[in-house]
């Protein structure tokens, strides 16, 4: 009886309750009156928006649309997978990511579009009550049916980018909208373009990532949040598998396919596939682990690399122990090293390192017992290579390397010798990471702008796979990352998932 009387007081009273979120959206309402009550559901489980709204149109002086979405200020990169549940209904139909001065009808808003018919578009109505104008309030994209959309804020412009599934994205449209506000209201929507029909979509890999400036510094800062992530590598659907706002990076896949390894504040950390609280792992004294660890193609060791206090380069050192934990024991007494690859014997290892007062890293190999290292390459001053690794037949070492002047991906016989670049574009691609069937290789990508020798944190970067024998890269996560996203073997047992990390303001 207490609990009928309170809410008759709220409905007579006009008090609201707050709404509970939906998955990172903290609201969800009708806009403009529709005469179809829509509303958005979130599947936790494969993390997967149902948007269904009705509404007559988001055009002319006024709209009618469901939208779920959070106030945001500041700069953000907003990107998803959109797709209607019926491929027939009106062709002018609308979903897709909108920033919106208000929740007023007529307010000011600028939105990445995909219309029932494939069109693409970016659309806005520049002033409060303005009549949205075709051509003139529209960009339209010159190809159809795009997947992924893309709106991101820097300052005052407004970025449209949009992708098929495996492409780059591409820029559509780019806008100065100085009439939003500073804090605006940002989201999913949906409208059907009939009052009568309530038209519905799926919408996947959401994520709302806040970047920082190019000249911004951690150290001094302080780190971004970051998401643990793992991705089907052959459908691109992704999944948060834990978030920390603060730093960690670089997880491994357990041979038994059930957790995850990952490196936090010195420490390794396990955790479950479908997410949990992480547990620390034993590694004994080395609490000052970096991002390049890795586990034995056997399942029964792990290479760590640690950092020593008072030595050069920062005292990196490769150690091994057991998978389950125990003491480190020393592989490389030199410093700086970094672990990057194990080979199939089990008995050797791959890393990259300066040796004898050069200024540059190479790759260098040695065996876990004891005996001399050998140097796989010999860089010359301005080049860099990295990011070492066996396949699984013990055929080849891939690693990313400079000397054709951009970083690219290469493969060399394990002696050092037939070194042959595999990768030809204009993207700095790095960490090059062999499937365990020995069928693929996945990768980061950094854009072309950066320093072609650095891989930087806080960038908007790409995940790509292809064919370990060589063919045409394809595009299969955009994200916000950089160091520590992908920097070690990252595979699932099944040759199926890797997993990766990416940051943003928490």
């Amino acid at each position: 009886m207490k609990q009928t009387f309170l809410i008759l007081f709220a409905l007579y009273s006009g008090i609201t309750f707050a709404q509970s979120p939906t998955g990172i959206f903290n609201t969800n309402k009708d806009i403009g009156s529709p005469k179809l009550e829509g509303h958005a559901t979130y599947d936790s489980s494969t993390q997967t928006y149902t948007l269904k709204g009705a509404g007559y149109n988001i055009w002319f002086g006024r709209d009618e649309f469901n939208y779920l979405y959070n106030q945001l200020e500041g700069d953000f990169i907003l990107t998803a997978n959109f797709a209607f549940t019926q491929k027939e209904g009106n062709p002018h139909r609308k979903v897709g990511w909108m920033v919106r001065a208000s929740e007023e009808e007529h307010a000011p808003h600028c939105s990445a579009v995909l219309h029932g018919d494939g069109l693409t578009s970016m659309q806005w109505r520049p002033i409060k009550g303005a009549w949205m104008r075709p051509q003139l309030d529209e960009i339209t994209a010159p190809k159809p049916n795009y997947q992924i959309l893309q709106l991101e804020r820097s300052g005052q412009e407004l970025i449209f980018r949009a992708a098929h599934p495996g492409e780059s994205l591409q820029t559509i449209g780019i806008q100065k909208r100085s009439e939003l506000p500073d804090r605006l209201l940002a989201g999913l929507f949906i409208c059907s373009h009939d009052s009568s029909i309530l038209e519905e979509a799926k919408v996947w890999n959401v994520r709302i990532d806040q970047p920082v400036p190019n000249d911004y510094d951690p150290n001094e800062n302080g780190w971004l949040g970051c998401r643990l992530e793992t991705i089907n590598v052959f459908t691109g659907h992704r999944k948060v598998v834990f978030e920390k706002a603060d730093r960690f990076e670089a997880p491994n896949w357990m041979p038994d396919g059930t957790k995850l390894l990952f490196n936090m504040e010195g420490s390794l950390y396990t955790i479950p596939v479908e997410g949990g609280e992480p547990e620390q792992l034993n590694t004994g004294f080395a609490n000052r682990n970096n991002n390049d660890h890795g586990i034995s193609f056997d399942g029964k060791l792990l290479a760590i690399s640690h950092h020593r206090e008072g030595l050069k380069g920062g005292g990196s050192s490769v150690y091994v122990l057991p998978l389950e934990g125990g003491t480190p024991r020393l592989v490389t007494e030199e410093t700086p090293s970094y672990w990057h690859g194990w080979a199939p014997n089990n008995n050797e290892v791959v890393y990259v390192a300066m040796r004898d007062g050069s200024s540059t890293y190479n790759i260098y190999k040695k065996n876990i017992d004891g005996g001399d290292e050998i140097a796989l390459t010999n860089t010359r001053p301005g080049e860099h290579v990295d990011g070492c690794e066996y396949s699984p037949d013990g055929k080849y070492i891939y690693y990313n390397g400079s000397q054709s002047g951009t970083m690219q991906l290469w493969r060399m016989h394990p002696d050092g010798s037939h070194k042959e670049q595999i990768t030809f574009d204009e993207y700095n691609d790095w960490f090059p990471h062999i499937s365990p069937d020995g069928k693929w290789i996945a990768f980061i990508s950094f854009p072309s702008d950066i320093e072609f020798n650095s891989h930087p944190s806080y960038k908007r970067v790409m995940l790509r796979l292809m064919p370990a024998d060589g063919g045409a890269p394809r595009t299969i996560a955009y994200l916000y990352g950089g160091q520590g996203t992908i920097n070690v073997p990252s595979w699932s047992p099944d040759s199926k998932h890797i997993a990766f990390v990416s940051n943003s303001k928490p």
